[in-house]
């Protein structure tokens, strides 16, 4: 488990920011014009199930749009007014990506309810033509974001998305095929509720960790309890309590302990510490730890080992 986390903490570094920023802004551009051709689409072919595809493949490229922009904030170094820097402008931004998606999502499944109690006609050629050209773009998409979604919650949510667009087309190719061949209106608003069940799936899914980390929530993959006990095992530790551990940021972790010193090993306390520090950022990639040292005699009062009591 350490070496997972000590490689999975310095590897998202190695590529140029502004090239991965090139490739967010050209899938930006390419999806605005997919969405607009498969609006277009849906209008003339009377397909909602297209029209739902597009809804989707706007909100990527809005999703892809406020990535861009908060990738751009969250390299700004740290200053008296984000005394921990700005790298949560992307964890704020997949919030606003994924809280979208689901209000979305919710739309297209009120909308599909409508067109199964009232059927419209829908021109199935116009609907596979351009439901094709949508996988196309959206492969291509996914390929431009699928090494950047290795190392951010933004991106990994955009590029997830993609997949669930191709997903979509697919879907559509099929319903208007169906349509095309045996006239079956109500595979459009059934494909447009498939569709927003994916989305909605995918999107319960993926804010938790996102909101979990704006709670200052402890990482997940990080087992707290053995943390506790390492730094106990520590020679000169007696005990330790008031322990804070979080994300400050997706690839960030902290933590804030008080460490007890064992009777007659005071006259080491700062060895003790050291090794405490790299303890933390060698065994757990917790390179932002804030430690205050006490004395067996002068400990506080029965303390809470996590938190603040």
């Amino acid at each position: 488990m350490k070496g997972t986390i000590l490689s999975g903490h310095h590897h998202h570094h190695h590529i140029d920011p502004d090239a991965r920023d090139a490739r967010v802004f050209w899938a930006v551009i390419v999806n605005l014009g997919l969405t607009i051709a498969q609006i277009i689409g849906g209008l003339l072919s009377g397909s909602l199930a297209l029209i739902a595809d597009a809804i989707h493949n706007l909100s990527d490229a809005i999703s892809l749009g406020i990535a861009f922009v908060a990738r751009k904030i969250a390299r700004r170094p740290a200053d008296s007014a984000m005394t921990f820097g700005y790298g949560r402008a992307e964890i704020v931004a997949a919030l606003v990506n994924y809280t979208t998606l689901i209000v979305i999502g919710i739309y297209l499944v009120y909308e599909a309810i409508l067109r199964l109690l009232n059927p419209v006609d829908v021109e199935g050629w116009l609907v596979v033509i351009i439901a094709g050209i949508a996988l196309l773009v959206d492969l291509v998409t996914a390929l431009l974001t699928f090494t950047l979604s290795k190392d951010s919650l933004n991106i990994r949510a955009a590029f997830v998305h993609n997949l669930a667009d191709a997903l979509g087309s697919i879907a559509v190719i099929i319903g208007g095929t169906l349509i095309l061949l045996y006239d079956w209106r109500l595979v459009d608003p059934l494909i447009t509720l498939l569709i927003a069940g994916y989305i909605l799936w995918i999107s319960f899914n993926e804010i938790g960790p996102v909101i979990r980390i704006l709670m200052l929530g402890s990482p997940p993959e990080i087992d707290l309890d053995k943390v506790i006990a390492d730094i106990s095992a520590v020679s000169g530790v007696a005990s330790t309590h008031h322990l804070h551990l979080w994300q400050m940021q997706e690839h960030a972790r902290a933590l804030e302990a008080h460490i007890v010193i064992e009777k007659g090993q005071w006259d080491r306390a700062d060895s003790i510490k050291a090794a405490v520090k790299t303890l933390l950022a060698q065994g757990y990639g917790i390179e932002h730890s804030t430690l205050e040292i006490e004395c067996s005699l002068h400990a506080c009062d029965a303390p809470q080992l996590i938190g603040h009591g």
